[in-house]
């Protein structure tokens, strides 16, 4: 299913890494020409506030919204109807990232320069944070607690979490989103997607029963290419964390990693969206026949059939088949992935050689935390 390019042979440090990169498979998406296309509900936004906002939702989404804040008791009420496996899950992940942020807190810093002179480094979090969570194609509650646990660690003094309203969930965003939230303490939660949700992110607003509908200082959270070009737009207005593309994985594996789980992850990037990208990197031409075999079985079960194989087959992923795990590390730095997953033996090793890449994920036992991450 995945397209090959064959770099067996050829050396990456001959082929530079320039004609290197060249030759790797890239999304093609232009952020640019979709900001013409977003301009004017940013410009909608600006003018008329939630009203615009009520209108571009019921045109992009098929719902228009009674409100943009969602009521308390629905969120609520998404907890309390949670499955409880669904919950266990969201708390046990709600942990770990809590002990993890909680060590990248900075702490105040002096430095003498010279007699008399002194340079101080304070890190002072911002005062509202606004956090995107994709609803639009697929359900990412993992999102929320990606997003929401950092704020709350760095100690942000105000957030409101924004998603896409779901007219099958009578115009509020998916309970499992609702339900994170409500597990994060979070009690603002806006039932808006896409440009118009950063808009009204960085330039506020009130809602329909007069509730004010503060601006933030920061937007953050993945999005789709409209959702990037809403943040590039706004950046002099509001801070933003990076312009990230659709998603992206790599893999670089060995004949020793198991194809159902490089298979399982290649898929759950590619359910995110038909431009995600999904690329193995591989010196093991076996390998790569035995994932294609399970992609091939496991595309056509999936709830998200089309839009994954449409992504899988697009000309954003692919195999690289190459001479050995050295060359296969040159070809993955050279790519430098959002999310990377070393499934190669002494992959620790292996992983502490990577110089170019978003999140590493290390041998086996980690490869489905990547899944669950995005």
């Amino acid at each position: 299913m995945l397209a090959r390019t064959d770099l067996r042979g050829r050396s990456p440090s001959e082929l530079g890494a320039a004609r290197l990169r060249g030759m790797l498979p890239r999304a093609e998406v232009d952020v640019d020409a979709v900001a013409l296309r977003i301009a004017p509900v940013i410009d909608a936004v600006r003018e008329r506030g939630v009203e615009a906002v009520a209108e571009l939702t019921e045109r992009f989404d098929g719902v228009r919204p009674a409100a943009v804040r969602v009521p308390a008791e629905a969120i609520r009420r998404a907890l309390s109807e949670l499955d409880p496996a669904v919950r266990a899950a969201l708390e046990e992940s709600i942990t770990r990232a809590r002990r993890v942020h909680a060590e990248q807190r900075r702490t105040e810093a002096t430095t003498q320069v010279v007699a008399g002179g002194t340079v101080t480094q304070r890190w002072v979090p911002v005062s509202r944070v606004g956090l995107y969570a994709p609803g639009g194609l697929a359900v990412y509650p993992s999102s929320v607690v990606m997003n929401v646990v950092p704020a709350q660690a760095a100690g942000v003094d105000s957030l409101v979490v924004c998603s896409p309203p779901q007219a099958e969930h009578g115009g509020l965003p998916h309970p499992t989103v609702l339900a994170a939230a409500a597990l994060l303490e979070v009690d603002e939660v806006w039932a808006v997607g896409g440009a118009q949700a950063v808009a009204l992110l960085a330039l506020g607003g009130t809602d329909t029963d007069g509730t004010p509908l503060a601006p933030v200082d920061l937007v953050t959270g993945p999005g789709n290419v409209y959702v990037t070009a809403a943040k590039r737009a706004l950046r002099g207005v509001v801070g933003i964390d990076s312009e990230a593309g659709p998603t992206e994985i790599a893999i670089l594996a060995d004949a020793g990693a198991d194809p159902v789980h490089v298979a399982a992850d290649l898929i759950s990037q590619a359910e995110h969206d038909t431009l995600a990208a999904s690329v193995l990197v591989t010196d093991s031409v076996e390998l790569a026949d035995a994932v294609d075999g399970e992609l091939s079985a496991r595309v056509a079960t999936t709830r998200h059939t089309e839009r994954i194989r449409t992504a899988l087959t697009g000309a954003q992923s692919g195999c690289i088949l190459v001479s050995d795990v050295d060359a296969g590390l040159s070809v993955v730095d050279a790519y430098a992935a959002e999310h990377l997953e070393i499934q190669t033996a002494d992959a620790a090793a292996v992983a502490r050689r990577v110089r170019n890449a978003g999140a590493i994920f290390v041998g086996p036992g980690s490869e489905m935390k990547a899944s669950f991450s995005c």
